[in-house]
C-alpha cells in the first residue's frame, strides 16, 4: 500500500484496500460498500481482532457510516506506521466527520 501518495479521499477506499489484499496473495469476494467487507474479510480467512489489541501491518479496519456522511462507510489498511486506503490517511478515521462521530468499526487481522 505503499504507493498512495494521495493526500485524501477519492471514495475508493474499497477498491484499493482490496486490491493491496489480493495483491498479498489472498482471494476476496467483492462488494459495493466497504461497510459490508466484514464477512467478506472472514471469509478469505481474517478473523476478527479484540478491541484495544495491538496493530499489525495487514490489519484492515472496516468502519460503518456516520449520520450525515458517506453511507458506503471505510475500509483501510494498516501499513505498520500509518492507515492508508485511497490516501494515506492522519488516522484510522479517514476524515473530521469520521473523528468526530467516532462510528463503530471493526479490525480484521489474516489468520497466519
Amino acid at each position: 500500500m505503499l504507493f498512495i501518495q494521495q493526500s485524501h479521499s477519492h471514495n475508493e477506499c474499497a477498491k484499493f484496500t482490496r486490491r493491496a489484499i489480493i495483491a498479498g496473495g489472498i482471494t476476496l469476494e467483492r462488494t459495493h460498500d466497504a461497510k459490508d467487507y466484514g464477512p467478506k474479510l472472514l471469509r478469505a480467512g481474517f478473523r476478527e481482532v479484540p478491541p484495544g489489541s495491538t496493530l499489525l501491518s495487514g490489519d484492515v479496519a472496516v468502519i460503518q457510516p456516520y449520520p450525515g456522511g458517506n453511507s458506503s462507510g471505510h475500509m483501510t489498511m494498516f501499513d505498520g506506521t500509518r492507515w492508508i486506503s485511497d490516501f494515506t490517511q492522519l488516522s484510522m478515521y479517514p476524515g473530521p466527520g469520521y473523528r468526530r462521530a467516532q462510528p463503530t468499526y471493526k479490525i480484521y487481522r489474516m489468520s497466519r
